[in-house]
């Protein structure tokens, strides 16, 4: 069994310049465990970013800055 994800609730915070909304989703697990998930998305139409956090250690992914380049064409 795979992982599938179960849209929630789609929320619009902002529709200026770019959308910005508020999405919760359920993630399945393979196991059976559910987990709901939580994340503001900003929408450009062509693309979308979102902001990997680390709750247990306080942090963005690895915990190392991003730079510049390592966030491709934007």
């Amino acid at each position: 069994m795979s992982q599938t994800i179960t849209l929630i609730k789609d929320k619009i915070l902002s529709d200026n310049y770019f959308t910005l909304r508020n999405i919760t989703y359920d993630l399945t697990r393979r196991n059976g465990e559910v987990i709901r998930h939580k994340r503001e998305v900003y929408d450009r139409g062509n693309g979308a970013t979102i902001l990997l956090y680390n709750s247990t250690k306080k942090n963005r992914g690895s915990g190392s800055p991003v730079s510049r380049g390592d966030m491709g064409q934007w």
